[in-house]
């Protein structure tokens, strides 16, 4: 088995994570603050660290919008110190892996400014530039909220530039064989300094095609079965998790028969999790398993709840979409483009049961598991905040002013929900959110059999409830609040229970 096939994950924005070290004390995360809370992270039992990007940004894209790919953004720290993380977490038996934004840069990358001035220098063909606005009408606009065209115009070229995300995301050429060896030069940069591996970042969009649209193209494809190859070849340990979210059937191209990426991100599955919770129904659950593939060998799942972004709504219906939105959406100021910007314990009405209900999920379903920061103890979020910053608020390490995160007065991002949600006090407490979490993890990980035992539905005859075997295990449960007997076990509302088969 790979590491990955049954690792746990959990990902943390640096700037939001710890603010510590030389370059700290400024209401920042740091690279340094990172280090300091591996133990913590170890003794959670987290085996691979995720981290946002760190790269040199104008921070418009929260670091999405990379300025300079070989190079630490100063807020954060220096080459040593991330050397050092590497280093750290290496010692703790855990990995580390980043996030790669290929598809497109900031406008303020050296290349775009290049290419935006010298159309027929070594830059000039290394975005996607074009006269006519309406090219690519196929082309879904991502951003609808912000963005009216995935076309820009640039005075100083006197040309549109292309741009799938925001107007200051330029995307790449992915047509000009340079930006390939860049891609190649990059990776290697990152993975010769002892990353065991990366996300891929909005990677179904790197090609655009006429009257074929511009998601999943085979092109795209062919190019990401070229960077496992090179990965293959030269870092053979390393692991590529794609952000791919594709229906059923697009998404399993990303694995292509075990030769393209070695994980994508059940985005499919996540929102029908929220689905059958609004409806106290498992029908959801159960139709989507139904329509997802078996994976080749040597891939997985990514299983996630939440993440960075907004609870993405794009691979549901717009019946069951609507039925969210009503269920999940209080504030219509906490709607991000086709989603809701908030966290795991806001969303589920900081309902203890049902929280726990999603961790068991998170943790018994098929894929390794991935954890978003503060959601083990049940963070807050704040509609106040533009965009995706509600979800991306200081992790809250402890009570009292700054929370344990900065001595700064004033974070670059504020403190939310006040500071009686923290680490300490909940690592000490045994009923607490944080080490019921802990225990879920350790209970997983003693059934290593849940990395990649089939999924087999089981009919209890039972709408609201759940229920499925992996291996050995026979996993319950309730959507419902109402208590249900089911004969080897009774579920309270909002309950779970894992089953060794031979004792039913």
């Amino acid at each position: 088995m790979n590491w990955y096939e049954n690792a746990i994950f959990y990902q943390a924005l640096v700037g939001s994570f710890k603010d510590a070290g030389p370059s700290g004390g400024q209401g920042v995360g740091t690279l340094q603050g990172v280090i300091e809370k591996l133990d913590y992270l170890q003794w959670l039992g987290v085996d691979c660290l995720w981290l946002s990007p760190f790269y040199a940004s104008p921070l418009k894209d929260d670091g999405y919008d990379i300025a300079d790919y070989y190079a630490i953004h100063p807020d954060y720290g220096t080459m040593e110190d991330f050397e050092q993380l590497v280093a750290e977490t290496h010692k703790r038996g855990m990995r580390l892996m980043t996030d790669l934004a290929l598809n497109h840069t900031s406008t303020e990358h050296e290349w775009f400014q290049a290419s935006r001035r010298d159309p027929s220098g070594p830059y000039g063909n290394y975005y996607v530039w074009g006269d006519d606005p309406n090219r690519y009408p196929e082309i879904r606009i991502i951003f609808t909220d912000v963005e009216d065209s995935t076309w820009a115009w640039d005075e100083v070229r006197e040309q549109y530039y292309f741009h799938r995300f925001y107007s200051h995301q330029p995307d790449l050429n992915y047509d000009n064989p340079a930006v390939h060896e860049e891609v190649f030069r990059i990776v290697s940069f990152w993975m010769d300094k002892g990353l065991d591996g990366f996300r891929l970042d909005a990677i179904p969009y790197l090609y655009e095609r006429d009257g074929q649209g511009g998601e999943s193209l085979p092109e795209t494809i062919a190019f990401v079965e070229k960077l496992r190859a090179f990965m293959d070849e030269n870092y053979p340990e390393a692991v590529m998790v794609a952000e791919a979210n594709q229906p059923p059937k697009e998404t399993m191209e990303f694995f292509g028969t075990g030769n393209r990426v070695h994980m994508v991100f059940n985005f499919p599955l996540m929102p029908r999790i929220y689905e059958a919770l609004a409806l106290g129904d498992a029908t959801p659950l159960y139709a989507i398993m139904d329509e997802i593939p078996e994976l080749p060998a040597g891939c997985q799942w990514g299983t996630f709840l939440r993440n960075h972004d907004e609870l993405t709504l794009e691979m549901v219906d717009d019946a069951s979409r609507e039925l969210m939105y009503r269920h999940y959406l209080p504030d219509e100021q906490m709607r991000a483009h086709v989603g809701i910007a908030r966290r795991l314990a806001p969303l589920l009405g900081n309902d203890r049961r049902k929280i726990e209900l999603f961790f068991s999920l998170l943790l018994s379903m098929p894929g390794s598991p991935f954890f978003y920061y503060g959601d083990e103890i049940g963070m807050a979020d704040s509609p106040s905040l533009p965009d995706r910053d509600a979800v991306r608020t200081p992790m809250q390490w402890a009570p009292g002013d700054g929370a344990g995160f900065t001595t700064a007065p004033h974070p670059r991002r504020p403190i939310v929900g006040g500071t009686k949600i923290n680490v300490e006090e909940q690592k000490t407490d045994p009923t607490s959110l944080l080490n019921t979490v802990r225990e879920l993890i350790a209970q997983r990980k003693a059934f290593p059999e849940l990395a990649n035992a089939p999924f087999e539905a089981v009919e209890t005859g039972e709408a609201g409830i759940f229920a499925f075997q992996r291996g050995g295990l026979l996993c319950l449960h309730n959507f419902t609040a109402d208590a249900v007997d089911l004969g080897p076990v009774e579920l309270g509302p909002f309950g779970y229970a894992w089953l060794p088969i031979e004792d039913q």
